[in-house]
Protein backbone atom coordinates (compact mmCIF):
# COMPACT_ATOMS: atom_id res chain seq x y z
CA UNK A 1 0.00 0.00 0.00
CA UNK A 2 1.36 3.38 -0.95
CA UNK A 3 0.17 6.94 -0.71
CA UNK A 4 0.57 9.84 -3.13
CA UNK A 5 0.08 12.23 -0.23
CA UNK A 6 3.57 13.72 -0.58
CA UNK A 7 3.42 14.66 -4.27
CA UNK A 8 2.01 18.24 -4.30
CA UNK A 9 3.75 21.01 -2.42
CA UNK A 10 0.63 22.57 -0.94
CA UNK A 11 -2.99 21.58 -0.61
CA UNK A 12 -4.04 24.66 -2.54
CA UNK A 13 -2.31 23.35 -5.66
CA UNK A 14 -4.19 20.04 -5.62
CA UNK A 15 -7.01 19.41 -8.04
CA UNK A 16 -10.16 18.46 -6.16
CA UNK A 17 -10.18 14.98 -7.67
CA UNK A 18 -6.68 14.23 -6.35
CA UNK A 19 -7.67 15.51 -2.93
CA UNK A 20 -10.78 13.35 -2.81
CA UNK A 21 -8.89 10.32 -4.12
CA UNK A 22 -6.26 10.68 -1.41
CA UNK A 23 -8.96 10.88 1.27
CA UNK A 24 -10.68 7.78 -0.13
CA UNK A 25 -7.42 5.82 -0.47
CA UNK A 26 -5.76 6.75 2.81
CA UNK A 27 -8.45 8.05 5.19
CA UNK A 28 -6.43 11.23 5.46
CA UNK A 29 -5.29 14.31 3.56
CA UNK A 30 -2.46 16.78 4.13
CA UNK A 31 -3.68 20.04 5.64
CA UNK A 32 -7.11 18.51 6.03
CA UNK A 33 -8.29 21.43 8.18
CA UNK A 34 -7.87 23.75 5.17
CA UNK A 35 -9.35 21.28 2.68
CA UNK A 36 -12.78 21.59 1.07
CA UNK A 37 -15.85 20.36 2.92
CA UNK A 38 -16.21 17.11 0.96
CA UNK A 39 -12.58 16.14 1.59
CA UNK A 40 -12.95 16.77 5.32
CA UNK A 41 -16.09 14.64 5.53
CA UNK A 42 -14.50 11.84 3.49
CA UNK A 43 -11.77 11.80 6.14
CA UNK A 44 -14.25 12.10 9.01
CA UNK A 45 -16.40 9.23 7.68
CA UNK A 46 -13.33 7.05 6.92
CA UNK A 47 -14.21 6.66 3.26
CA UNK A 48 -11.10 4.51 2.74
CA UNK A 49 -13.09 1.47 3.90
CA UNK A 50 -16.22 2.16 1.86
CA UNK A 51 -14.93 -0.08 -0.94
CA UNK A 52 -15.97 -3.14 1.08
CA UNK A 53 -19.55 -1.93 1.33
CA UNK A 54 -19.67 -0.94 -2.33
CA UNK A 55 -18.44 -4.41 -3.30
CA UNK A 56 -20.98 -6.11 -1.04
CA UNK A 57 -23.77 -4.08 -2.62
CA UNK A 58 -22.53 -4.68 -6.16
CA UNK A 59 -22.29 -8.41 -5.47
CA UNK A 60 -25.92 -8.24 -4.35
CA UNK A 61 -26.93 -6.57 -7.62
CA UNK A 62 -25.18 -9.28 -9.64
CA UNK A 63 -26.63 -12.10 -7.54
CA UNK A 64 -30.09 -10.64 -8.06
CA UNK A 65 -29.45 -10.72 -11.81
CA UNK A 66 -28.19 -14.32 -11.64
CA UNK A 67 -31.30 -15.20 -9.64
CA UNK A 68 -33.48 -13.80 -12.44
CA UNK A 69 -34.37 -10.59 -10.65
CA UNK A 70 -33.81 -8.46 -13.75
CA UNK A 71 -36.00 -10.55 -16.07
CA UNK A 72 -38.97 -8.26 -15.39
CA UNK A 73 -38.65 -4.44 -15.74
CA UNK A 74 -34.82 -4.37 -15.76
CA UNK A 75 -34.53 -0.58 -15.56
CA UNK A 76 -36.70 -0.52 -12.44
CA UNK A 77 -34.60 -3.30 -10.93
CA UNK A 78 -31.43 -1.36 -11.72
CA UNK A 79 -32.90 1.68 -9.98
CA UNK A 80 -33.70 -0.41 -6.92
CA UNK A 81 -30.18 -1.80 -6.93
CA UNK A 82 -28.65 1.68 -7.14
CA UNK A 83 -30.79 2.86 -4.21
CA UNK A 84 -29.74 -0.19 -2.21
CA UNK A 85 -26.03 0.46 -2.74
CA UNK A 86 -26.43 4.16 -1.91
CA UNK A 87 -28.30 3.22 1.26
CA UNK A 88 -25.57 0.78 2.27
CA UNK A 89 -22.85 3.38 1.78
CA UNK A 90 -24.81 5.89 3.88
CA UNK A 91 -25.31 3.25 6.59
CA UNK A 92 -21.58 2.49 6.66
CA UNK A 93 -20.77 6.19 7.00
CA UNK A 94 -23.31 6.46 9.81
CA UNK A 95 -21.74 3.53 11.65
CA UNK A 96 -18.28 5.09 11.43
CA UNK A 97 -19.54 8.45 12.73
CA UNK A 98 -21.44 6.87 15.62
CA UNK A 99 -18.45 4.67 16.42
CA UNK A 100 -16.19 7.73 16.78
CA UNK A 101 -18.83 9.62 18.78
CA UNK A 102 -19.32 6.66 21.13
CA UNK A 103 -15.61 5.88 21.55
CA UNK A 104 -14.82 9.48 22.48
CA UNK A 105 -17.61 9.56 25.08
CA UNK A 106 -16.56 6.18 26.56
CA UNK A 107 -12.88 7.11 26.69
CA UNK A 108 -11.70 4.50 24.18
CA UNK A 109 -10.50 7.06 21.63
CA UNK A 110 -7.67 9.19 23.01
CA UNK A 111 -4.72 11.00 21.42
CA UNK A 112 -2.60 7.85 21.93
CA UNK A 113 -5.16 5.41 20.47
CA UNK A 114 -4.54 4.23 16.86
CA UNK A 115 -7.73 5.94 15.61
CA UNK A 116 -6.10 9.30 16.34
CA UNK A 117 -2.76 8.31 14.82
CA UNK A 118 -3.52 6.81 11.40
CA UNK A 119 -6.01 9.57 10.56
CA UNK A 120 -7.10 12.94 11.90
CA UNK A 121 -9.76 12.15 14.49
CA UNK A 122 -13.05 13.97 13.76
CA UNK A 123 -13.47 15.25 17.31
CA UNK A 124 -10.04 15.02 18.96
CA UNK A 125 -8.44 16.41 15.81
CA UNK A 126 -10.82 19.34 15.66
CA UNK A 127 -12.47 18.53 12.31
CA UNK A 128 -15.95 18.75 13.78
CA UNK A 129 -17.81 18.75 17.08
CA UNK A 130 -19.51 15.82 18.81
CA UNK A 131 -22.92 17.43 18.28
CA UNK A 132 -22.36 17.92 14.56
CA UNK A 133 -20.98 14.39 14.23
CA UNK A 134 -24.13 13.00 15.81
CA UNK A 135 -26.39 15.32 13.79
CA UNK A 136 -24.90 14.13 10.49
CA UNK A 137 -25.24 10.53 11.62
CA UNK A 138 -28.91 11.08 12.45
CA UNK A 139 -29.46 12.81 9.10
CA UNK A 140 -27.93 9.86 7.24
CA UNK A 141 -30.09 7.48 9.27
CA UNK A 142 -33.23 9.36 8.26
CA UNK A 143 -32.08 9.28 4.64
CA UNK A 144 -31.61 5.52 4.92
CA UNK A 145 -35.04 5.14 6.53
CA UNK A 146 -36.66 6.81 3.51
CA UNK A 147 -34.80 4.46 1.14
CA UNK A 148 -35.74 1.46 3.28
CA UNK A 149 -39.45 2.32 3.33
CA UNK A 150 -39.50 2.91 -0.41
CA UNK A 151 -37.74 -0.39 -1.14
CA UNK A 152 -40.08 -2.19 1.26
CA UNK A 153 -43.08 -0.66 -0.49
CA UNK A 154 -41.80 -1.82 -3.89
CA UNK A 155 -40.24 -5.19 -3.06
CA UNK A 156 -41.67 -6.42 0.24
CA UNK A 157 -41.60 -5.90 3.99
CA UNK A 158 -38.59 -8.21 4.43
CA UNK A 159 -36.46 -5.28 3.29
CA UNK A 160 -37.18 -3.74 6.70
CA UNK A 161 -36.00 -6.90 8.44
CA UNK A 162 -32.69 -6.86 6.54
CA UNK A 163 -32.16 -3.13 7.16
CA UNK A 164 -33.11 -3.09 10.82
CA UNK A 165 -31.03 -6.20 11.53
CA UNK A 166 -28.04 -4.52 9.94
CA UNK A 167 -28.64 -1.34 11.94
CA UNK A 168 -28.98 -3.24 15.22
CA UNK A 169 -25.81 -5.24 14.62
CA UNK A 170 -23.87 -2.18 13.48
CA UNK A 171 -24.88 -0.15 16.53
CA UNK A 172 -24.38 -3.23 18.69
CA UNK A 173 -20.83 -3.54 17.36
CA UNK A 174 -20.15 0.09 18.21
CA UNK A 175 -21.59 -0.10 21.71
CA UNK A 176 -20.77 -3.57 23.03
CA UNK A 177 -20.28 -6.42 20.50
CA UNK A 178 -16.65 -5.56 19.79
CA UNK A 179 -16.01 -5.64 23.54
CA UNK A 180 -17.13 -9.28 23.81
CA UNK A 181 -15.34 -10.98 20.88
CA UNK A 182 -18.42 -10.70 18.64
CA UNK A 183 -17.29 -7.92 16.32
CA UNK A 184 -15.59 -10.17 13.78
CA UNK A 185 -18.55 -12.52 13.30
CA UNK A 186 -20.79 -9.46 13.13
CA UNK A 187 -18.77 -8.21 10.15
CA UNK A 188 -19.24 -11.54 8.36
CA UNK A 189 -23.00 -11.45 8.91
CA UNK A 190 -23.46 -7.76 8.06
CA UNK A 191 -21.26 -7.60 4.96
CA UNK A 192 -22.45 -11.02 3.79
CA UNK A 193 -26.08 -12.12 4.24
CA UNK A 194 -27.45 -8.77 5.43
CA UNK A 195 -25.87 -6.28 3.02
CA UNK A 196 -25.56 -8.53 -0.01
CA UNK A 197 -28.63 -10.65 0.68
CA UNK A 198 -30.66 -7.58 1.53
CA UNK A 199 -29.71 -5.99 -1.79
CA UNK A 200 -30.82 -9.13 -3.64
CA UNK A 201 -34.18 -9.04 -1.88
CA UNK A 202 -34.64 -5.29 -2.40
CA UNK A 203 -34.18 -5.78 -6.14
CA UNK A 204 -36.11 -8.99 -6.74
CA UNK A 205 -38.43 -9.42 -3.76
CA UNK A 206 -37.03 -12.88 -3.10
CA UNK A 207 -33.80 -14.65 -2.17
CA UNK A 208 -32.85 -18.31 -2.52
CA UNK A 209 -30.71 -20.53 -0.32
CA UNK A 210 -28.01 -20.73 -3.01
CA UNK A 211 -27.89 -16.95 -3.26
CA UNK A 212 -27.46 -16.66 0.51
CA UNK A 213 -24.54 -19.10 0.31
CA UNK A 214 -22.95 -16.90 -2.34
CA UNK A 215 -22.96 -13.97 0.08
CA UNK A 216 -20.51 -15.74 2.40
CA UNK A 217 -17.13 -15.65 0.61
CA UNK A 218 -16.83 -11.89 0.42
CA UNK A 219 -18.33 -11.49 3.89
CA UNK A 220 -15.53 -13.72 5.21
CA UNK A 221 -12.73 -11.58 3.81
CA UNK A 222 -14.41 -8.46 5.16
CA UNK A 223 -14.29 -10.15 8.57
CA UNK A 224 -10.58 -10.80 7.92
CA UNK A 225 -10.02 -7.05 7.58
CA UNK A 226 -11.55 -6.54 11.01
CA UNK A 227 -9.43 -9.34 12.47
CA UNK A 228 -6.35 -7.61 11.06
CA UNK A 229 -7.42 -4.28 12.52
CA UNK A 230 -8.09 -5.73 15.96
CA UNK A 231 -4.76 -7.59 15.85
CA UNK A 232 -3.03 -4.24 15.28
CA UNK A 233 -4.84 -2.78 18.28
CA UNK A 234 -4.35 -5.59 20.84
CA UNK A 235 -2.07 -3.56 23.10
CA UNK A 236 -4.43 -0.59 22.94
CA UNK A 237 -7.73 -2.46 23.28
CA UNK A 238 -6.91 -4.67 26.23
CA UNK A 239 -6.46 -1.81 28.76
CA UNK A 240 -9.76 -0.16 27.80
CA UNK A 241 -11.82 -3.34 28.07
CA UNK A 242 -12.28 -4.12 24.36
CA UNK A 243 -12.03 -7.93 24.36
CA UNK A 244 -11.92 -8.62 20.63
CA UNK A 245 -11.03 -12.09 19.36
CA UNK A 246 -7.38 -11.01 18.80
CA UNK A 247 -7.22 -9.66 22.36
CA UNK A 248 -8.38 -13.06 23.64
CA UNK A 249 -6.19 -15.14 21.31
CA UNK A 250 -3.04 -13.04 21.22
CA UNK A 251 -1.14 -11.78 18.21
CA UNK A 252 0.36 -15.05 16.92
CA UNK A 253 -2.89 -17.03 17.07
CA UNK A 254 -4.80 -14.11 15.53
CA UNK A 255 -2.44 -14.00 12.55
CA UNK A 256 -2.99 -17.72 12.07
CA UNK A 257 -6.74 -17.15 12.30
CA UNK A 258 -6.59 -14.59 9.51
CA UNK A 259 -4.55 -16.94 7.34
CA UNK A 260 -7.31 -19.50 7.86
CA UNK A 261 -9.88 -16.89 6.84
CA UNK A 262 -7.96 -16.28 3.59
CA UNK A 263 -7.87 -20.02 2.91
CA UNK A 264 -11.54 -20.31 3.87
CA UNK A 265 -12.40 -17.79 1.15
CA UNK A 266 -10.98 -20.11 -1.49
CA UNK A 267 -12.45 -23.22 0.10
CA UNK A 268 -15.89 -21.60 -0.06
CA UNK A 269 -15.35 -20.54 -3.68
CA UNK A 270 -14.33 -24.07 -4.69
CA UNK A 271 -17.22 -25.66 -2.79
CA UNK A 272 -19.77 -23.32 -4.40
CA UNK A 273 -18.49 -24.21 -7.87
CA UNK A 274 -18.16 -27.95 -7.28
CA UNK A 275 -21.68 -28.20 -5.86
CA UNK A 276 -23.15 -26.20 -8.75
CA UNK A 277 -24.27 -23.30 -6.57
CA UNK A 278 -22.12 -20.92 -8.65
CA UNK A 279 -20.80 -20.92 -12.18
CA UNK A 280 -17.09 -21.60 -12.75
CA UNK A 281 -16.06 -18.03 -13.53
CA UNK A 282 -15.75 -17.07 -9.84
CA UNK A 283 -12.65 -19.27 -9.89
CA UNK A 284 -10.99 -16.20 -11.40
CA UNK A 285 -10.38 -15.23 -7.77
CA UNK A 286 -7.29 -17.46 -7.95
CA UNK A 287 -5.67 -14.54 -9.78
CA UNK A 288 -5.55 -12.80 -6.37
CA UNK A 289 -3.24 -15.52 -5.04
CA UNK A 290 -0.09 -13.40 -5.59
CA UNK A 291 -1.57 -10.81 -3.26
CA UNK A 292 -2.45 -13.54 -0.78
CA UNK A 293 1.14 -14.80 -0.91
CA UNK A 294 2.40 -11.27 -0.24
CA UNK A 295 0.00 -10.80 2.69
CA UNK A 296 0.86 -14.29 3.98
CA UNK A 297 4.57 -13.39 4.07
CA UNK A 298 3.79 -10.17 5.95
CA UNK A 299 1.68 -12.12 8.43
CA UNK A 300 4.59 -14.53 8.95
CA UNK A 301 7.08 -11.81 9.89
CA UNK A 302 7.37 -9.45 12.86
CA UNK A 303 5.59 -6.14 12.56
CA UNK A 304 7.95 -3.27 11.62
CA UNK A 305 9.25 -1.30 14.57
CA UNK A 306 8.76 2.02 12.77
CA UNK A 307 6.50 3.32 10.04
CA UNK A 308 7.56 2.11 6.57
CA UNK A 309 7.91 4.70 3.83
CA UNK A 310 4.61 5.68 2.17
CA UNK A 311 2.53 3.60 4.59
CA UNK A 312 -0.64 5.70 5.09
CA UNK A 313 -2.34 4.12 8.11
CA UNK A 314 0.42 3.67 10.70
CA UNK A 315 0.38 2.37 13.45
CA UNK A 316 -2.07 -0.05 11.81
CA UNK A 317 -0.26 -2.72 9.80
CA UNK A 318 -1.93 -6.13 9.42
CA UNK A 319 -5.28 -4.58 8.50
CA UNK A 320 -3.67 -2.88 5.50
CA UNK A 321 -2.50 -6.19 4.08
CA UNK A 322 -5.86 -7.83 4.70
CA UNK A 323 -7.42 -4.96 2.72
CA UNK A 324 -4.71 -5.36 0.07
CA UNK A 325 -5.97 -8.90 -0.56
CA UNK A 326 -9.63 -8.03 -0.03
CA UNK A 327 -9.78 -5.42 -2.78
CA UNK A 328 -8.38 -7.60 -5.55
CA UNK A 329 -10.12 -10.80 -4.44
CA UNK A 330 -13.42 -8.94 -4.19
CA UNK A 331 -12.97 -7.33 -7.61
CA UNK A 332 -12.21 -10.71 -9.20
CA UNK A 333 -15.21 -12.29 -7.48
CA UNK A 334 -17.37 -9.55 -8.99
CA UNK A 335 -15.79 -10.12 -12.43
CA UNK A 336 -16.51 -13.83 -12.09
CA UNK A 337 -20.16 -13.15 -11.29
CA UNK A 338 -20.41 -10.86 -14.31
CA UNK A 339 -18.98 -13.56 -16.56
CA UNK A 340 -21.28 -16.18 -15.01
CA UNK A 341 -24.11 -13.85 -15.98
CA UNK A 342 -23.15 -12.92 -19.53
CA UNK A 343 -21.11 -15.80 -20.93
CA UNK A 344 -24.02 -18.29 -21.03
CA UNK A 345 -26.07 -15.64 -22.88
CA UNK A 346 -23.24 -15.07 -25.37
CA UNK A 347 -22.85 -18.82 -25.88
CA UNK A 348 -26.58 -19.14 -26.45
CA UNK A 349 -26.57 -16.29 -28.95
CA UNK A 350 -23.63 -17.82 -30.84
CA UNK A 351 -25.33 -21.22 -30.87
Amino acid sequence: MTSDAHTPATIGQWPLLRRWTTAVNTCNCPDVHQADTLTRWLVIARACVFSMTFMSGLIGVLLAALQGGFDDRPLVRLWLGALSVIGLMAAHATNNLVNDWTDVRSGVDTEDYPRSQYSTHPVLGGLTTPDRLLAVALGLTLFDAVIMLYLAWVSGAAVIAFAVSGLVLSLGYTIFLKRYALGEITALVVWGPLMTGGTVYAISGAITRDTLLLTLPYGLIVASVLIGKHTDKIEYDRPVGVHSIPVLLGRVASLVLNKLAFIGFYVLIAALVVTGVAGPWILLTVLALPRLVTAWKVYSQPRPATRPDDWPVWPLWYVGWAMFFNRQAGALFILGLILNLIVPEIAGAVG
